[in-house]
């Protein structure tokens, strides 16, 4: 009773010193007061708990800053610190007498009804302790819970039983446990010092409070220390200080979006506050303590003096508001606008509370808005466009801009009436556009649509799109049509184009329909998972069953994938990739078992959200392009094997000039040994000479061995093998195998080999055939010639286009009219005893080398054959 009687007086005595605005020494002097008072009530602990009550409530409510626990002042905390010391002094000597008295009192009574005293005190304990408006929690050490009385239990929704024995953690978050056992480890090591602080605690249900637990650890029986908790549902405090907090948030963040700041002005004193934002748009420190004159240094030199005029008349108490500019730092302008009403302090000073408030964005949209009018009547003589206003209750317009007359072929500086601007309205179209703007005027609600036309006096046809919307009076009457005119002829001759596009379109994308269904390819379409999702009726065409392949992926319907796994990893994991893919080739089967081969292309697509949906793409049956380069390949070898025929033969041909070739070296070989044997004869040998002999012997040898290898060469069959060759140096070794040849039949070779010609990629062997066949065809050619000279001449240049260009010149017969289309052909000759073959294998050989060979028609007699080959790039 002491307590609740105690917290009702101090709640009197707070509510009287806050209304009489009492002062807080006299506060905490009525406050001691009652503390005493009270205390010859009841208890030690009682008068504790309201000592601790009345220095919360005075430094929550009566020291700066107000509505918090925390005290700024150094003397109101002293005063707090004497009243503590005061009134837990004070009620201890207090409660100590009284205890002395009943003391005395009881030791009388003891005499006397000793067993009901006890049972009486016991039942007062148990009733203070059970129905106390306050949570109390008893633990020992290990904060096992003692005793919890009920009006504790039951905040928390559970009996007292429940609580009884089990740990009091199980009541606080997890996270805070750690810190409650801490907070009882203190108390324990401080026996009798009280310890107070703020903390969560979970009901039953599961929902939280906030409480203010003070605990004070004592001795018990045997010694034992227990804790003792009384626990201050303090929940609607901090969802208080939870608010104040973020309304604190919200309201700097709303002067940060809004830019505008709060400032405080004490003109006594000087003193200035400004809040977060007025510090962000002065652009200051926050620290910086500010004055009037911070104002100043920042104001714009053109605005300095209006502003010094407009502080004046504040400091005569007068309210102000005003726009000025402010010149930052880096040179920027600011434009500001100040709000300050004058107020009256208890003291009588002039205090100024106002905002500032930057409107930097609103004046250069100000400014724009004023160049944007004169852009809108820009735009609307660009765009041909026109606003109008019709006021529906005086039946003529409101606001008609220039254009509107422009549209109607009008002068805009002249007055025109409505008849005259209703006569250029099309007579077909004049009904219906008063009909729609009637039934506009009638539904009050919406905007409204129609086109019509204007004829003008030239018989120039104008179409109007217009576009409207009804106002609404406060009688809830139309009052006005508001919209605009716009000028749509070019539109209008456009949709015709574009009617006639899309109709040429829709044409051709049914000719395009026609070449997809009549072409030898088809289409076909996977989806995310790969597999053949469509197939087009073409499919088909090649013996392809498109039923059979639908729910298959590609690599299952070729029959290669073992032959060429490679091929088919890399496709899987473009396919994997989603990238495109183009001319991938496999072999696949018909339905009757026949290999085909397939060439196909592929690219993914997606859906507007970018998801894979599958592949599309067109695949071609190049079955008889494979066998055809098959063919080719086979030609090809069988070409390779005649050259090599035709190059045996001109050996053949040859014997005597290559073993000419080979005796020369040969004999100079004996002659230099026996000239060596006779040098070394000498009663003295001559060694020098000895030595020249055998180095000459060795030069011969050399000579005869590249004979004999060059001879090889042609004889032997191989591959092609291309290199980058000099076609002077091909010249110079293929002359050496018909020197002999030259000779027997009297003919002279004259070779002009432009030096240094650039390098060509092709088969030293197989060129070196074409020169000596077209030497050999020379000789032949001039075997009849004996009225002149019988020569031949080689020329090696660069052609017109940089290419390396040969030719091999005779001085013969020449070749007929008749015979030089079919010259070249194979099995076509002019000789009684030739095949016809020689210039056909020439033809292939250069054909292969990325050249071609032609007949060149001499000045005078005999025929000129050259081919030009493609440098190495």
């Amino acid at each position: 009773m002491q307590l609740v009687f105690g917290s009702v007086a101090l709640a009197a005595v707070t509510l009287m010193s806050l209304y009489i605005h009492s002062p807080f020494a006299a506060t905490a002097f009525a406050y001691l007061v009652v503390i005493l008072l009270f205390s010859l009530m009841g208890g030690f602990i009682a008068s504790s708990v309201l000592s601790i009550v009345s220095v919360a409530a005075l430094a929550y409510l009566f020291t700066s800053p107000t509505f918090s626990l925390r005290t700024d002042d150094p003397q109101d905390f002293l005063v707090i610190v004497t009243f503590l010391t005061a009134s837990i002094v004070g009620t201890h000597l207090i409660g100590k007498v009284r205890h002395e008295r009943e003391a005395a009192r009881e030791a009388v009574a003891k005499l006397r009804h000793r067993a009901a005293d006890l049972h009486d005190r016991e039942k007062r304990w148990r009733a203070i302790f059970e129905h106390n408006p306050v949570m109390y929690f008893m633990v020992d050490e290990a904060g096992t819970v003692l005793n919890v009385n009920t009006f504790g239990a039951t905040q928390l929704g559970y009996a007292p039983a429940q609580l009884v024995g089990l740990s009091v953690l199980n009541v606080f978050l997890k996270e805070d446990r750690e810190v409650v056992r801490k907070r009882i480890g203190q108390c324990l090591t401080n026996i009798g010092q009280s310890h107070t602080w703020d903390i969560q605690k979970i009901r039953k249900d599961g929902s939280v409070l906030w409480v203010r637990e003070n605990a004070k650890a004592m001795l018990w029986a045997d010694d034992k220390p227990i804790v003792l908790i009384a626990c201050e549902d303090i929940t609607e405090q901090k969802r208080t200080e939870l608010a104040l907090q973020r309304s604190e948030a919200y309201l700097a963040q709303a002067q940060e979006l809004s830019h505008t700041g709060s400032f405080g002005w004490n003109v006594a004193t000087g003193e200035v506050v400004w809040s977060k934002e007025v510090f962000r748009i002065f652009q200051y420190d926050p620290e910086t303590k500010v004055t009037p004159q911070h104002v100043l240094n920042r104001v714009h030199p053109e605005d300095k003096a209006a502003v010094q005029e407009t502080l004046d008349r504040a400091f005569q108490g007068q309210d102000f508001e005003h726009e000025y500019r402010l010149q930052m730092p880096d040179g920027s302008v600011k434009h500001i606008h100040t709000l300050a009403r004058a107020t009256k302090t208890a003291s009588g000073d002039i205090e100024f509370v106002g905002a500032a408030t930057d409107i930097t964005a609103a004046k250069q949209t100000e400014q724009q808005l004023r160049r944007s009018e004169a852009y809108l009547a820009d735009a609307q003589q660009l765009s041909r466009t026109g606003t109008w206003s019709w006021d529906c209750r005086r039946h003529c317009f409101a606001y008609r801009s220039a254009e509107v007359s422009r549209l109607f072929g009008f002068d805009p500086d002249e007055p025109v009436s409505l008849e005259a601007i209703r006569s250029r309205i099309h007579p077909d179209d004049l009904a219906p556009q008063q009909e729609v703007q009637r039934q506009a005027i009638e539904q009050k609600a919406g905007n409204f649509e129609y086109d019509f036309r204007i004829r003008l006096p030239d018989g120039t046809i104008r179409h109007i799109h217009s576009v409207a919307h009804a106002v609404l009076g406060s009688d809830g009457d139309t009052v006005e049509l508001i919209g605009t005119h716009m000028d749509v002829t070019e539109q209008h001759a456009a949709r015709e184009r574009l009617e006639n596009t899309l109709a040429a379109l829709r044409e051709s994308e049914q000719r395009f329909r026609d070449y997809a269904e009549t072409a030898s390819d088809w289409l076909w379409e996977t989806g995310p998972d790969h597999l053949v999702t469509h197939l087009s009726e073409h499919a088909s065409a090649t013996g392809i069953m498109a039923t059979r392949l639908i729910g298959l992926p590609r690599w299952e319907i070729a029959c290669d994938v073992e032959e060429d796994p490679e091929k088919w990893r890399q496709h899987r994991a473009t396919l994997d990739a989603h990238l495109p893919f183009r001319d991938l080739v496999y072999r696949a089967v018909n339905r009757t078992g026949t290999p085909i081969y397939v060439r196909t292309s592929g690219k993914p697509f997606f859906d507007v959200s970018g998801n894979f949906l599958g592949y599309r793409g067109v695949s071609t049956d190049i079955t008889a392009k494979i066998r055809a380069d098959q063919a080719e390949q086979e030609l090809r070898k069988a070409q390779a094997d005649l050259a090599h025929v035709s190059r045996v033969t001109t050996l053949g041909e040859l014997t005597a000039s290559i073993a000419h070739e080979v005796n020369q070296p040969l004999s100079a070989i004996v002659s230099n040994a026996d000239a060596c044997l006779a040098w070394m004869g000498h009663e003295i040998p001559e060694l020098s000479a000895a030595r020249r002999s055998v180095e000459w012997i060795v030069k011969d040898a050399i000579r005869a061995s590249e004979v004999i290898r060059r001879v090889r060469a042609l004889a032997k069959k191989g591959e092609i093998e291309m290199v980058s060759l000099d076609v002077n140096d091909v010249v110079k070794e293929a002359i050496t195998l018909v020197t002999r040849e030259l000779v027997n039949h009297q003919v002279t070779l004259r070779t002009e080999l432009t030096p240094m010609l650039p390098t060509i990629l092709g088969d030293r062997i197989q060129l070196q055939q074409v020169i000596i066949n077209l030497v050999t065809n020379g000789i032949e050619a001039m075997q009849a010639v004996d009225d002149r000279a019988r020569g031949l001449v080689i020329q090696s240049s660069r052609d017109g286009e940089g290419r390396v260009q040969l030719s091999v010149t005779d001085c013969g017969a020449g070749i007929a009219e008749e015979d030089r289309d079919r010259i070249l052909d194979p099995f076509f000759t002019t000789k009684t005893s030739g095949l016809g073959m020689g210039l056909s294998i020439c033809r292939s050989i250069v054909e292969a080398h990325g050249g071609r060979l032609s007949i060149v028609r001499n000045q005078g007699p005999g025929a000129t054959f050259q081919f030009a080959l493609p440098i190495v790039s």
